[in-house]
């Protein structure tokens, strides 16, 4: 029999791309559910095949009344997304209350909960393990995520069904280009050099210099074969990292953007010190909104992750950026050519 699958922020950047991948292992009896007040991000549904979709105002309830049959697997990536969102009621409601409900009825019916967690749970500190010590949220978006690992965590013990939580770190890729300013700096780089001819970073901020900033950056084709292993193997729950486990600074990023585009129309490759003296990299005044609620560095720990068997393997910037900026410089192309396909 067929499994029935539900993906909670269908529409979205990692939704999209958890159905993509599975419709192409053949599953496609896959309820979609989203908020398309923002109708642009329908175009992350274009080519999927769903077997039906629910607005998210009125899924819940539906869920909660069986009204949506047997359920085998919810991949939960609905949430506020926004680290600059202040309205703690609505971020609460979203990302914590919502969870809960999915929780619930997971624990109630057998139904698995593959969800989305966020490394911003990890705020000011400097060591990213799965470990309550390191846990310090410097918004209300990642109170909001660490809330409900914790809740998560106290179920653990009487658990009759898979539940783990996935800590992204910065996940950049295709379908993102709805997300406006929450969109990857890979995305913003690659069009800000094809409309500008540079790219623009921010500047020295605490002890980073201009650029150097580090991120653990995992693409999202990474990303989204990590949670099809754990679909595949059910007896694995918790809540886990999920990262390259290789902070790289934002340099590296401008970097293989600006020199992927010019390999594309045939040009050389330059250095950081070439871009930077050519005026193609720009850096910009730290933002002062940010100051004392910006994460200068970030690196997943793996250890617990890699515990389980999986073996995923993750590209690096050089790698996975390279083969973004290609996709994206084919589908710019395709816009000026009137043959872009989402």
């Amino acid at each position: 029999m067929a499994k029935r699958i539900i993906v909670t922020g269908a529409a979205g950047f990692i939704g999209s791309n958890v159905i993509r991948a599975l419709n192409k292992r053949q599953i496609t009896d896959i309820i979609a559910v989203d908020n398309l007040t923002n109708g642009d991000k329908a175009l992350n549904l274009v080519g999927l095949t769903l077997s039906d979709y629910q607005d998210k105002h009125v899924f819940y309830d539906a869920l909660l009344k069986g009204q949506l049959g047997q359920i085998d697997t919810i991949f939960h990536e609905g949430a506020c997304s926004s680290t600059l969102e202040q309205d703690g009621r609505y971020m609460m409601a979203n990302n914590y209350e919502a969870s809960k409900k999915l929780l619930h009825y997971c624990q109630q019916t057998g139904t698995r909960l593959l969800y989305a967690s966020s490394a911003a749970t990890y705020g000011a500190s400097t060591c990213f393990q799965e470990n309550a010590t390191y846990e310090r949220p410097l918004n209300v978006y990642g109170y909001s995520k660490l809330l409900f690992d914790q809740i998560v965590r106290q179920a653990l013990p009487t658990l009759k069904t898979q539940i783990a939580g996935f800590r992204y770190f910065n996940v950049y890729g295709p379908r993102e280009q709805h997300k406006g300013a929450m969109a990857s700096v890979a995305y913003h780089n690659f069009n800000q050099f094809m409309t500008e001819g540079c790219v623009k970073l921010f500047g020295s901020y605490a002890d980073c210099r201009a650029g150097e900033q580090m991120r653990d950056f995992i693409y999202i084709k990474d990303l989204v074969a990590a949670k099809l292993w754990f679909f595949d193997h059910p007896e694995h729950s918790g809540v886990f990292n999920l990262g390259t486990g290789k902070a790289q600074p934002f340099n590296d990023i401008a970097l293989t953007v600006v020199n992927t585009v010019r390999n594309q129309t045939g040009l050389s490759t330059l250095s950081l010190v070439e871009i930077v003296q050519k005026g193609i990299l720009q850096y910009i005044p730290f933002p002062e909104k940010l100051h004392g609620k910006y994460q200068c560095f970030t690196q997943a720990d793996l250890s617990h992750f890699r515990s389980t068997g999986c073996d995923t393997v993750f590209q690096d910037v050089t790698q996975g950026v390279a083969e973004y900026s290609r996709m994206l410089y084919a589908q710019h192309q395709g816009l000026q050519t009137g043959k872009w396909e989402p």
